[in-house]
């Protein structure tokens, strides 16, 4: 297929002097993706030139396997041109004898954590990878079993390896380990930092994350048809459950060649702005809490909560709205409603510019964040890190600009920067986007359309297409990838959270500050874990308390819900 703009056929150019015969294949399945089909071989070369002759921005790899289709496995590695609003992938071929292809992590540290991914996922090894260790699996995962191949069913438990010991990276001569976490009173959700220190300072730190991996993909590829995956996507995040769901569906909508009717495109957009501003101020709430401000914390989650009572009014709910589907939305927003959204508002602005005052003037907020925590441009850049972190750090990417989506193209969205490269450039950089999202959601309110907010699907969709969606989460781009299969149902989903690029930053976030600092440097990314899948009772007329196993929840479950069982 031939390609249809200058970029594309200038980075069709590049590749083809850099790789020759290697360029197996070069089609746009949509105008704004370009998918090259290379030899596994020129691999790393395909990414060097991407990365050091082009703007590209590594995204994130998927890992497919295509044994039914009569092929092996595929190694699909994504980029962005930005500036040209244009998504690359590298789509590489492996046989399902020889799984093996090179790693491109030495050329692009960012690809760190998604090669060991697709290892652990679908058994292809990176070659030459620097940290070739386990990422999303249990130290107790059998070898040679991998839960994204396609004959692996979404609930088959496998039998435990025993008690094996987790493959620890050594600290620095001469320095001691602190550990933080896997629970820790400044994280809500599990992760387990070592730090490696000399006297209070740091000097490096392992991570170990991943410990409540939900098998959301495999679900979504296994066990659910199209129509079902968004409500599934929305809940990947506590707090981005509509981002998710949007960028799903617009992946969807990709794949398929349809579009959201305009006013369900703007109403996508009121949403997501309404999602940001209630996450940011949750965000600084929790980061007050972490430097001993509670004030700050009351104030803001005071200020969230009329927030939140209006999207329960739009959608039925204060968080999973229930309201995107493929082709647009399930719920319209009604005229006096689009009314009071501007009438509830008001007062949150008013009230913003005091929080913002009080910020900007507080010795003790300066004192904990300005300098501390730095992430230079450099290596934000080689970590492909997104969001308030990267605009701190002097990297203007926002995924509403850079591929525009919703409505953002009718309704420009300001990329908020600051270049202080801190804990407080970031904080400035929210507060900088609570502004904008109020300014977003009038110009949304008062331009939106009439008209329909679903677009139907009238044929079958058809197996082997690819889609990619971006969305800009108050953490950063999301990404969603979707291949089309059978039945009804994706072949493969891929979801990249903004937490995912912007945690492999936190050792250099940290080298060289003391451990009093490590918390709030965490928190400035605003990281999201997996939700933790436990569940404490208390009894009330004893006050003891007990934690359920899965299989007594199951079961209890079952008993009620059961003919004639207690409700």
């Amino acid at each position: 297929m031939s390609v249809e703009s200058d970029a594309a056929a200038q980075i069709t150019q590049l590749l083809g002097g850099r790789i020759g015969a290697s360029l197996l294949l070069v089609e746009q399945p949509q105008p704004d993706t370009l998918r090259f089909e290379i030899d596994p071989g020129a691999v790393r070369a395909a990414a060097k030139a991407l990365v050091q002759d082009t703007p590209a921005r590594y995204l994130i790899t998927v890992g497919i396997d295509e044994r039914p289709l009569d092929r092996g496995f595929a190694i699909v590695h994504l980029f962005s041109l930005d500036s040209e609003h244009l998504f690359l992938a590298l789509d590489c071929a492996v046989d399902s004898e020889n799984t093996r292809i090179d790693a491109i992590t030495p050329i692009v540290p960012g690809a760190n954590w998604a090669e060991r991914e697709f290892r652990d996922a679908i058994g292809v090894e990176p070659e030459g990878h620097p940290d070739p260790r386990r990422l999303m699996l249990p130290d107790d995962w059998p070898e040679g079993v991998y839960p994204l191949r396609r004959d692996f069913r979404y609930d088959y438990h496998p039998p435990s390896a025993g008690n094996v010991r987790p493959v620890l990276r050594e600290p620095p001569k001469g320095s001691s380990v602190i550990p933080m976490g896997p629970f820790f009173p400044t994280l809500e959700e599990p992760a387990h930092w070592r730090l490696f220190v000399e006297g209070e300072k740091i000097v490096g730190c392992d991570y170990r994350g991943f410990y409540n991996h939900r098998a959301i993909e495999k679900l979504g590829d296994s066990a659910m048809t199209y129509d079902k995956l968004p409500f599934l996507a929305e809940r990947i995040c506590g707090i981005c459950g509509f981002i998710h769901s949007t960028c799903c569906c617009q992946a969807l909508e990709k794949a398929i060649g349809i579009q959201a009717p305009a006013r369900a495109r703007y109403i996508r957009t009121i949403m997501l702005e309404l999602e940001r501003i209630h996450s940011h101020l949750l965000w600084l709430g929790i980061a007050a809490h972490i430097v001993g401000f509670e004030t700050l914390l009351m104030q803001s989650w005071r200020i969230r909560e009329p927030v939140m009572w209006l999207t329960e009014e739009i959608s039925g709910n204060r968080k999973t709205y229930g309201m995107n589907c493929v082709g647009g939305l399930r719920r319209d927003i009604p005229a006096d409603l689009t009314a009071k959204i501007q009438e509830v508002l008001l007062p949150v602005e008013r009230e913003l510019r005091a929080v913002r005052q009080a910020i900007v003037g507080d010795t003790t907020i300066l004192a904990r964040t300005k300098g501390v925590g730095v992430l230079t441009r450099q290596w934000a850049e080689q970590i492909a890190v997104v969001g308030p972190p990267a605009r701190a750090s002097g990297i203007a990417i926002d995924a509403r600009v850079d591929h525009p989506y919703a409505a953002y193209d009718e309704v420009p969205a300001r990329i908020c920067v600051q270049e202080g490269s801190d804990i407080w450039a970031r904080v400035v950089v929210r507060m900088d986007e609570l502004e904008e999202s109020l300014r977003l959601i009038r110009a949304a309110t008062a331009a939106m359309p009439g008209g329909p907010i679903r677009t139907e699907i009238a044929e079958e969709i058809p197996p082997g297409r690819i889609g990619i969606s971006v969305v800009e989460a108050p953490r950063g781009e999301a990404v969603h990838f979707v291949m089309t299969g059978g039945d009804n149902r994706p072949y493969r989903w891929r979801v990249r959270a903004p937490t995912y690029p912007n945690l492999q930053a936190v050792p250099a976030m940290v080298q060289g500050e003391t451990v009093a600092d490590v918390p709030i440097t965490v928190g400035s990314l605003d990281p999201c874990f997996s939700c933790t899948e436990r569940v404490e009772a208390v009894d009330i007329r004893n006050a003891k308390t007990r934690v359920y196993s899965r299989e007594e929840l199951l079961r209890m479950w079952q008993e009620k819900s059961a003919p004639g069982g207690e409700r």
